[in-house]
């Protein structure tokens, strides 16, 4: 970053701007000095002598000397090479303008002053660091602004990717546990294979093309909710009830895709489907179009413990969870008697 930052002029700022500056700079100081000594002719001259050095300097400090000490913390070897360049500019300046312009070298100053005084010195050294730290303010400022935005885009960036990442493997988990269901299905000769595969093949078109959105609608998302209690109802029977309700308007509702189903596939993971009914109900609310609100409520076995036994689905959801909404979701999960519950407010944007 130290080699880049500053390894032309126009890494962050166009040349076309460079030039703008400074000729907008030179017209503003040959109205301003002409102004003053009332000798427009005196001040284009004189300002023809020093913009140039004026101009050598500013990008000597900004290009060379701050990325070779400043930027590596030689303050002490600046400084000293600073001030000797600024030695040479006044050797420069104060001949140059004896020599092409005017023999008064110091015409602002009362009375008759000579070179290479002490006060003309440090006025003309001054009036160089003015216009140094002047520029370098400018190319410093665009330089942090140019960086922060670089940052934001390449966070933005990796958040993408891994937002895709952890998407992506929902995909396989998803199907994993689905072909597991319809093997045990094989294994028992069931007719309800095919059934199995027709659903299967439905949600694997929705998978591969809806969900590769970035944001989808909230009724395709419970459609494949659906789909997918459907599949499990198709192996387990009447062993499962399920609900699923809608509370206000959520046409207009778009949610990350994939983003709820691992909660549902838990359900199924720890609850009672054996001899006992497992029982999933599924709340959607809409909150004064401001907050989605999903609740999802299952009974379990005893002898599983829901509230420790997420898997890679629930985990890889906190995370999407954190990278989409930061800190403005509510994510709790609770158990009451035998139901575990999982509530989940997001922000609508």
């Amino acid at each position: 970053m130290r080699a880049n930052w500053l390894s032309n002029i126009g890494h962050t700022i166009p040349i076309k701007y460079h030039v703008v500056f400074w000729l907008g700079y030179f017209s503003i100081n040959v109205i301003r000095w002409g102004s003053y000594f009332n000798d427009y002719i005196y001040s284009l001259k004189s300002n023809l002598v020093e913009f140039p050095l004026h101009i050598i300097i500013v990008y000597v400090n900004i290009y060379y000397l701050i990325p070779k000490f400043v930027v590596k913390k030689k303050i002490g070897t600046y400084i000293f090479t600073l001030l000797f360049s600024l030695g040479i500019v006044y050797v420069l300046r104060t001949g140059l303008n004896y020599l092409l312009v005017t023999k008064n070298i110091w015409p602002e100053a009362y009375g008759v002053q000579k070179a290479f005084s002490f006060n003309h010195i440090t006025a003309v050294v001054i009036g160089e660091l003015y216009v140094i730290a002047l520029v370098t303010a400018i190319k410093l400022t665009f330089d942090w602004v140019h960086e922060r935005n670089r940052s934001e885009q390449l966070q933005k960036m990796q958040l993408k990717t891994e937002l895709s990442f952890l998407k992506s493997q929902i995909q396989p988990h998803f199907f994993f546990n689905t072909l597991n269901n319809l093997y045990a299905l094989t294994l028992e000769k069931s007719d309800k294979a095919s059934n199995v595969v027709l659903k299967l093949s439905e949600m694997m078109r929705y998978i591969l093309y809806d969900a590769q959105e970035s944001r989808i609608n909230l009724t395709d998302e419970i459609n494949y909710i659906q789909g997918y209690i459907e599949l499990e109802q198709l192996r387990h029977g009447s062993h499962i009830v399920s609900n699923i309700e809608i509370a206000g308007n959520i046409d207009f509702i778009k949610i990350p895709p994939l983003l709820l189903l691992p909660f549902i596939e838990n359900c199924f993971k720890h609850g009672k489907k054996n001899n006992d009914n497992l029982k999933v109900y599924i709340n959607f609310e809409n909150l004064n179009n401001t907050n989605l609100y999903f609740k999802v409520l299952n009974t379990f076995e005893d002898s599983t413990q829901p509230e420790t036994k997420h898997g890679i689905g629930i985990e890889n959801v906190k995370r999407r969870l954190e990278l989409l909404y930061g800190n403005k979701f509510e994510l709790q999960t609770k158990i009451n008697e035998r139901e575990y519950i999982v509530e989940l407010k997001i922000p609508l944007q």
